[in-house]
């Protein structure tokens, strides 16, 4: 009595779908993931319960000493609406706050009244709580 089967198994296993599962999920996955950039200067955000993630397109940091940068390029207070509507000119206007929790209060009023006056929006960057 044969037993044999007439129909042979294969032990390899391709591959080709796998690698699409993977793409697949590559692709998810950058297209959820936030696309803040930090910025590079050091200053000691301040924590919030609760934050929205905003397209950054440009980033204005005041340092604990009461330096201002706008994209990381160093400007005085009386260059800023100068240097922020060069940046806003081709770019969606919002306008990302980085300032220490150590700067009073007016340095933020002064740089929220200039991009009010650029008729930009303005959000403050925070720490997760």
């Amino acid at each position: 009595m044969d037993l044999k089967s007439k129909h042979k198994v294969e032990a390899s296993f391709s591959m080709s779908s796998m690698t699409d599962v993977i793409f697949l999920l590559l692709i998810f996955f950058m297209l959820t993931s936030s696309f803040i950039t930090p910025s590079g200067l050091p200053v000691n955000l301040p924590t919030s319960k609760s934050s929205n993630i905003v397209m950054q397109k440009v980033s204005v940091t005041i340092t604990p000493d009461l330096q201002y940068f706008v994209n990381d390029k160093s400007t005085s207070l009386n260059n800023l609406e100068a240097a922020l509507k060069a940046e806003l000119m081709d770019k969606e206007g919002v306008v990302v706050l980085h300032c220490d929790k150590s700067v009073p209060v007016e340095h933020l009023v002064n740089v929220a009244s200039v991009a009010t006056k650029l008729e930009a929006k303005i959000s403050l960057a925070t720490k997760p709580d």
